[in-house]
């Protein structure tokens, strides 16, 4: 009886602290697909409903900053910088977990340092650099930027998940012939697919809510990420709530599509590494 006691009592309090966090979701859908008129008295009014895609429609054609050429946007920006860093940071990581040499200590604390890093303290630093480059409001810059603060995180993630598989198998194929080359790729590399998706979700998640790095480094109107039109999207004497609320949605859609379809290997990534 304690123990059902107990099971019951974490239930109710995973339900009491799941409607917590669903609440403002809930909150800012109602907004996106309800007149202004009947949010007045409170999006929980339900007393007169008229549910509308207007602003969804509006958002993703905006005569001034249009969302859909945002997340075009986004996504030149978001796929190479997710796919860079974590191809140098997988390779990294193995490494960094089955060589050894002279400076290898030295260089992981270096990452470990890299991680506490705020990019406010470095933004000075990145724009003059950027700039002297030749790289201010180009995608290549930014694209740049979100790789090399991609590549220590992911490259300690990785770390952490190769020193977890054990290298036995690997050994019986270097007595083979099999080259480090080979064995990276034939062996390691399918094994990581859990950890390596994770890292990716994660890491494209990332570069695609970034606002400040693509405030400093892309201004020109065409050029703006997604994250970047929907501030513009507030008028000067009118908020129309409804329609910001519906940019932001259709922008979280697309982190939580990836998740979605990833989420089978995100889950194994992310609670337990296995290997057989």
């Amino acid at each position: 009886m304690k123990k059902r006691y107990g099971e019951l009592i974490h239930n109710i309090s995973a339900w009491i602290i799941a409607l917590i966090w669903i609440i403002p979701f809930v909150g800012l859908l109602m907004t996106a697909i309800r007149p202004m008129g009947e949010l007045l008295n409170g999006w929980w009014n339900f007393k007169v409903l008229h549910l509308t895609l207007k602003n969804f429609v509006n958002a993703w054609n905006h005569p001034n900053v249009p969302l859909s050429q945002g997340t075009m946007n986004s996504l030149i920006v978001a796929i190479p910088a997710t796919v860079i860093p974590i191809l140098i940071a997988t390779m990294a990581g193995y490494g960094f977990s089955r060589y050894r040499f002279p400076t290898r200590k030295g260089l992981f604390i270096l990452i470990v340092l890299m991680l506490a890093l705020p990019q406010q303290m470095i933004a000075v630093p990145i724009f003059n650099l950027m700039n002297k480059l030749g790289l201010i409001d180009n995608y290549l810059g930014l694209i740049i930027v979100h790789t090399a603060w991609g590549i220590p995180w992911i490259t300690f993630f990785m770390r952490n998940f190769f020193t977890t598989i054990p290298v036995a198998v690997e050994e019986a194929a270097r007595i083979d012939g099999a080259s480090d080359t080979r064995i990276f790729f034939s062996i390691a590399l399918p094994i990581a697919t859990p950890a390596i998706v994770s890292a990716a979700a994660l890491q494209f998640t990332w570069v695609w809510s970034d606002f400040f790095l693509a405030l400093i480094l892309v201004y020109s109107p065409d050029k703006l990420l997604a994250t970047q039109r929907i501030p513009l999207m507030r008028g000067v004497y009118f908020v129309n709530w409804g329609l910001l609320s519906a940019a932001a949605i259709l922008l979280m859609l697309v982190p939580i599509s990836v998740y979605t379809f990833l989420q089978k290997y995100y889950v194994k990534g992310m609670i337990g590494w296995s290997s057989k």
